[in-house]
């Protein structure tokens, strides 16, 4: 189901009419969530239910999150920060409850159903479960059943008997979005991965060592680090029961373009790229290939690209989850106060790899 937000309201200086002003008026807590206003004579925003004098009209603003007031320029009040952190803990409760009803209802609730059961509108719902999980109801959903099928598929006497264990209905709608829960069919998927085949060479740059393999879809690993025994037992870890074949002459060219591209990081890659990972992982992924050559970001502006702008510590383990040094630029991102922090295969080649960049 598709969901309508509400109607826009006019911005600027309130009305009579408009339905925000009076439950500001009210003090209504039902409005609580809703929206914040702010205050442009003192600077700061506050919840409409908030027993603070009322203001003039002329002196308000409405915003529809605290994120937004701060984004204005506003800070919270001293009761809108005691009361940011109660609600954030309510709704962390509320996403947990949904979290456990999609978990252990036979079948997937309906949105309506989640929204009715934490007491909130569809549409308020399904913002803030997104909020707090990184995930869309639906979307949780399909990761909770992938995760599901996965055990099931170790441990069933059938592959057929994990399917409908799992929570698909008929084995045919599994079989339409199995390669993308599973990244291969599930008769490879139970057997550890052993049909799937890896093409894979390891070599030198100035980095180091450099590990590259590439799947049917593209290229599914790019490894840097001191010992290339290491780096081949982390692509075995990662496709642990897959046929790993060492490359042939013409794979020695897929080698040499992404050597290339560590050498030269502004030149990008012209590959095909098999990205996997969690939903999060893989919208983290797709905003760190948006920042341009010679430029960072930061790990909160990332998250706030995204769309989650509490999300930096999720985001920083993304990008060091990153499979594809150097394709998939983590080296990019640094902390608030510019400090260049973690990164996988070493901060000193991240340095190296920004000076490049600059260069």
């Amino acid at each position: 189901m598709k969901l309508t937000p509400p109607p826009a309201l006019p911005a600027g200086v309130p009305t009579e009419r408009d339905p925000r002003w009076q439950a500001l008026l009210a003090r209504d807590p039902a409005a609580d969530g809703q929206f914040v206003y702010g205050v442009k004579t003192t600077g700061v925003y506050c919840r409409p239910s908030s027993p603070s004098r009322r203001p003039r009209p002329e002196n308000v603003e409405f915003f529809d999150t605290p994120e937004a007031a701060e984004a204005a320029g506003y800070r919270p009040s001293r009761r809108a920060a005691r009361d940011r952190t109660t609600v954030a803990a309510h709704h962390a409760a509320l996403a947990a409850q949904a979290c456990q009803l999609i978990e252990t209802a036979d079948a997937v609730p309906s949105l309506a159903e989640l929204a009715a059961r934490a007491g909130l509108s569809m549409y308020h719902f399904h913002r803030v479960f997104k909020a707090v999980t990184g995930l869309t109801p639906k979307a949780y959903a399909a990761a909770h059943r992938a995760r599901k099928l996965r055990r099931q598929l170790h441990g069933s006497t059938t592959v057929t008997d994990a399917i409908y264990e799992a929570g698909f209905n008929a084995s045919s709608r599994f079989y339409e979005s199995s390669d993308g829960l599973l990244g291969m069919r599930p008769t490879d998927y139970r057997a550890g991965g052993a049909n799937a085949v890896i093409r894979f060479a390891v070599g030198q740059c100035s980095l180091g060592a450099i590990l590259v393999a590439q799947s049917e879809r593209g290229v599914c690993a790019i490894l840097l680090g001191d010992d290339p025994e290491l780096l081949v037992r982390q692509l075995q870890d990662q496709f642990p029961r897959a046929t790993l074949v060492g490359g042939d002459r013409d794979f020695e060219q897929v080698v040499a373009r992404v050597v290339g591209l560590v050498e030269a990081p502004a030149v990008g890659l012209d590959l095909p790229l098999d990205v996997r990972g969690t939903a999060f992982q893989e919208r983290v992924w797709q905003a760190l290939r948006k920042i341009p050559p010679g430029t960072t970001a930061t790990y909160a502006e990332i998250a706030a690209l995204i769309g989650m702008p509490r999300a930096v510590r999720a985001v920083a383990r993304a990008c060091g989850a990153n499979p594809l040094a150097v394709a998939i630029p983590c080296h990019r991102v640094v902390r608030s106060d510019g400090a260049l922090s973690g990164y996988r295969w070493g901060v000193e080649r991240k340095r190296a790899l920004l000076e490049r960049e600059a260069d």
